[in-house]
């Protein structure tokens, strides 16, 4: 197995929940409404530090798209899917796209308000001096 090099996006960007890698940027953002099995997810119009799965022909709410899943490069995590094609002429704008699973991702925002907490808990119940 090689090395693995990865690309690191400027400025805010959404990230692999499980191992911190960046996927996406918010300028490449189409769209916060759509869902997958799992929950809410969100279309974008690139991605990087992914590996894609084989294509496969997929029924989802919208018809029958041919899809490929989509993998951090790092973790290996399943993070979303890739419209190859749409058979529907109305679903032709996602060909190309990428859908990451909200559940999968975070964004750089949650990671700055992600809090540390001691579980353990202080052993004295008085202020240092």
């Amino acid at each position: 197995m090689g090395r693995i090099f990865t690309v690191e996006l400027e400025g805010r960007s959404y990230r692999c929940r499980f191992c911190r890698t960046h996927l996406a940027l918010p300028d490449d953002l189409v769209s916060r409404s759509f869902h997958c099995r799992r929950g809410k997810a969100y279309l974008f119009n690139r991605s990087v530090n992914i590996s894609m799965g084989p294509l496969e022909e997929r029924m989802m709410l919208s018809g029958m798209h041919t899809v490929a899943d989509i993998f951090c490069c790092c973790c290996g995590q399943n993070v979303g899917w890739k419209y190859e094609s749409a058979h529907e002429k109305a679903q032709k704008y996602k060909e190309g796209k990428f859908v990451l699973e909200r559940g999968r991702i975070v964004d750089e925002i949650d990671l700055s308000t992600e809090v540390y907490i001691d579980t353990h808990g202080s052993t004295s119940d008085t202020e240092d001096s």
